[in-house]
């Protein structure tokens, strides 16, 4: 009874503390903002964040981990509930909006910030899978990369887990054994990134990968008889060549570059954009059904040959060597017309 009474108060303290208007020193500066939120792990989500010696605003929240914090000061506001009331409605409205977010194709995005409610339902579906789109945002250069967001999508729902609150609870808590699980297949648009962000910061290790960037390579090179294009394809341009998507349905992904290049933290900022959520969702909505038409396309060497057997049925002289000499002509013919492509130039 005493810890179940002490968890308790620990719980009233914390949202005590939320909407209170705090200074924050740390090692090198000393910020001012308002507490969003306060981790499990003692970090300090602030808003409305500024530098108390020169008056500079950072743009969004930022994270302040728990082993930063030198000392913390509570400062008085004139009226903080008028203040940041209409912050707090805004950020309720988002928040449903995001959760209950339908697609027009029916897929639902879903966006988890916290270890309890949907945390545990969704690990549970993922976890049901044999197959499943991951996408994953990062900040920081190659050799020191931060894991913010990571995109899980299965064929109706898409996942966004907000790594920079979740922390590394979220994969001890069933991100990890999903991850690393043998039989679930993960469909990703270059697998580089996301698996040495992964391994590097939570010693997590992906498995049973099909990257679609290199099987859009295979493609390129057993179509054009082993010539390789002058650089790997963009997410975007393997979905306009292979799904035949709509510029509107590519949009989101094309302006990713854009909010980066404006904002080259963007994907700290807290509560995330409506448009950024869109870029995420569409960052890994479509890797299904684009892994599956890329593995029609690499077969198609498998579906001739099978075609050609039917058809020595009715000519018992034809021999192995000539349908495989039919196959390569069949490839040959298409040589020119491939090493063109549009998306490699």
């Amino acid at each position: 009874m005493p810890v179940m009474a002490s968890c308790s108060e620990e719980s009233r303290f914390v949202d005590d503390l939320r909407r209170r208007r705090v200074d924050i020193t740390l090692i090198d500066t000393r910020l001012r903002g308002v507490i969003q939120r306060v981790t499990q792990k003692k970090s300090v989500v602030l808003e409305d964040v500024s530098e108390v010696k020169s008056g500079r605003k950072f743009p969004g929240v930022k994270i302040i981990f728990g082993h930063e914090i030198l000392k913390v000061e509570f400062t008085v506001s004139a009226d903080p509930e008028n203040v940041h009331e209409e912050q707090r409605v805004q950020m309720h409205c988002f928040r449903k909006r995001t959760a209950d977010d339908v697609l027009e194709d029916g897929v639902r995005s879903v966006l988890i910030d916290e270890l309890h409610e949907k945390f545990g339902p969704a690990v549970m579906h993922i976890q049901e899978q044999k197959v499943i789109g991951i996408g994953a945002e990062v900040f920081g250069p190659i050799a020191q990369e931060r894991l913010c967001w990571l995109q899980v999508a299965t064929k109706k729902v898409v996942y966004l887990f907000d790594i920079l609150l979740l922390g590394g609870q979220a994969f001890k808590n069933g991100l990890s054994m999903i991850l690393e699980n043998r039989h679930i297949l993960k469909v990703v648009h270059d697998c580089r990134c996301v698996s040495r962000c992964l391994r590097a910061e939570f010693r997590v290790h992906l498995t049973n990968v099909f990257d679609t960037q290199v099987a859009d390579l295979m493609l390129f090179y057993n179509e054009t008889g082993g010539f390789l294009p002058d650089r790997v394809s963009s997410l975007q341009e393997v979905l306009r060549l292979h799904l035949k998507l709509p510029p509107t349905d590519l949009s989101p992904l094309c302006s990713k570059e854009l909010h980066r290049k404006e904002c080259p933290e963007v994907w700290y900022i807290r509560p995330s954009p409506p448009a950024l959520m869109t870029v995420m969702t569409a960052s890994v909505r479509h890797l299904l059904p684009l892994r599956l038409v890329l593995l029609d396309a690499l077969m198609s060497d498998y579906t001739i040959l099978v075609d050609a057997y039917m058809s020595s049925y009715h000519n018992q002289s034809v021999h192995i060597e000539q349908i495989i000499r039919e196959i390569f002509f069949i490839r040959a013919s298409g040589r020119c017309r491939q090493k063109h492509r549009s998306c490699y130039l």
